[in-house]
C-alpha cells in the first residue's frame, strides 16, 4: 500500500502530461501527412517513364493509416475543445476512405467515428468559438445529419461570424438535395446571410464572401438545366479546342489530374464509358491541370486515351468553379447540363439516357 501511495501521484502526472501532449500529437500527425503527400507529389512529378509513374503511384501515402492514428489520439477526448480542429481534419479525410464488402460494394471505413464526432459537437461544442473548420468539414463528411447541426449553429451560436460560416456550409450541403425551387430559395438565403455575417472570414485561403459568390454563380450558371459555359483552349499538342465544337453530341466533361485520389480508377472508368458509347453521338473531353509535360506523358503512354484541355493555371476550371477533383458534367447536344458530380455509373447512365432520348427524336 505504501508503494501504491507513491504510485498514484506519479500516474496522475503521467496522465496530465499525456493530456497536454495530445494536441501536439494531433498536430504532428497532420504535419506528417502533409509532408508525406508533398514527398509523394515530388516523386510523381519526377517519374519520367510509365513504369516509374506506375511505381510511384503505388507509393501514395496511406490516408487510412493516418486517419486511424488521428482517431487513436482524439477519439477518447472529443468532449475537449482542442479536438475540434483535428476532428475536422478527420472528417475531411474520411469520406474518401471505403472498405470493400464481399459482394463487391463498399462502405465508409469510419462510419461510427463520423457519427461520434457529430454527436460530440452537438453535446459539447455548439457554442465554441473554434467551430469554423468543423462547419466546413461537415460539408465534406457527407453525413446527412450534419445539416440539422449546421442549421442550429446558424440560429444559436453567439458569434455572428460563425453563424455565417454555418450558413455557408448549410448552403453547400443543400446543393446535393436537388434543384427544387424551395431548396434553391433556401440555398440563396443562406448564402446571402453568410456574406452579410462573415464576408472576410478566411477558410484556408478563400474568404466566405468569395466561396459564397462562387456558390451563387453555380446556382445561376452550373445547375441542372442551365447552359454550361463554353470552354476555349488548347489540347496537349497545342491544337485549339472548343467545347462548342461538340455541338449535337452528348458530352461528358471530366475535370481531372494525376494527383487526385483514385486517379487511375477514374481514368479507367471514363475510358470504359468512352469505348462503350464510341459508335454513338457521344464524346469525352477532359480538363486537366497537370503540367503540359505531364499530360503529354500520360497521353503518350496511352494511360489516357481521351482528349483533354491543358489547363495548368486552372483558368478553365475556374469557369466551372471547380473546388476539388475529379468532377464530371454531362451535357446534351446544346450544352445543357443534365448531371454534375462524381465520375462513374450515374454519369454514364445520364449519358445513355440522353443518347436514347436523342435517338427517339424525329
Amino acid at each position: 500500500m505504501k508503494h501504491l501511495r507513491h504510485l498514484v501521484p506519479i500516474l496522475s502526472l503521467l496522465l496530465a502530461a499525456q493530456a497536454v501532449a495530445s494536441p501536439t500529437e494531433a498536430q504532428r500527425i497532420r504535419k506528417n501527412w502533409d509532408l508525406a503527400m508533398e514527398t509523394w507529389t515530388l516523386e510523381i512529378r519526377a517519374a519520367a517513364t510509365p513504369e516509374a509513374r506506375a511505381k510511384a503511384a503505388k507509393n501514395r501515402p496511406n490516408l487510412a493509416a493516418y486517419a486511424k492514428e488521428m482517431w487513436k489520439e482524439i477519439g477518447g477526448s472529443l468532449d475537449q475543445e482542442w479536438t475540434i480542429a483535428p476532428a475536422a481534419w478527420f472528417l475531411s479525410a474520411s469520406p474518401n476512405l471505403l472498405t470493400p464488402n464481399p459482394d463487391g460494394s463498399a462502405t465508409l471505413t469510419f462510419t461510427n467515428e463520423i457519427e461520434a464526432i457529430r454527436k460530440a459537437v452537438e453535446t459539447h461544442h455548439m457554442k465554441s468559438p473554434k467551430l469554423t473548420p468543423m462547419c466546413m468539414a461537415m460539408v465534406i463528411s457527407k453525413d446527412p445529419r450534419s445539416l440539422a447541426v449546421l442549421e442550429k449553429i446558424q440560429d444559436t451560436h453567439p458569434d455572428k461570424k460563425i453563424q455565417g460560416v454555418a450558413a455557408l456550409a448549410t448552403a453547400m450541403i443543400l446543393k446535393t438535395y436537388g434543384d427544387d425551387k424551395s431548396i434553391m430559395t433556401k440555398r440563396i438565403n443562406a448564402l446571402r446571410f453568410a456574406i452579410i455575417q462573415s464576408a472576410e472570414v478566411d477558410l484556408g485561403g478563400i474568404t466566405v464572401a468569395k466561396q459564397a459568390e462562387d456558390e451563387l454563380y453555380i446556382i445561376s450558371h452550373l445547375t441542372k438545366g442551365r447552359i454550361a459555359p463554353d470552354l476555349t483552349g488548347m489540347d496537349s499538342a497545342g491544337r485549339p479546342v472548343k467545347l462548342s465544337d461538340y455541338q449535337g453530341k452528348v458530352v461528358l466533361v471530366l475535370f481531372w489530374n494525376s494527383m487526385m485520389e483514385d486517379a487511375e480508377n477514374v481514368v479507367r472508368m471514363t475510358t470504359e464509358t468512352a469505348k462503350k458509347l464510341k459508335d454513338r453521338p457521344f464524346a469525352v473531353i477532359g480538363v486537366n491541370n497537370d503540367t503540359l509535360e505531364k499530360l503529354r506523358k500520360l497521353e503518350g503512354a496511352d494511360t489516357v486515351t481521351f482528349k483533354s484541355f491543358s489547363d495548368p493555371t486552372n483558368q478553365l476550371a475556374e469557369k466551372f468553379r471547380i473546388g476539388s477533383w475529379p468532377l464530371v458534367y454531362v451535357l446534351d447536344g446544346e450544352r445543357k447540363i443534365h448531371y454534375s458530380g462524381n465520375p462513374g455509373s450515374f454519369a454514364e447512365l445520364t449519358a445513355e439516357a440522353l443518347l436514347s432520348e436523342q435517338k427517339s427524336k424525329p
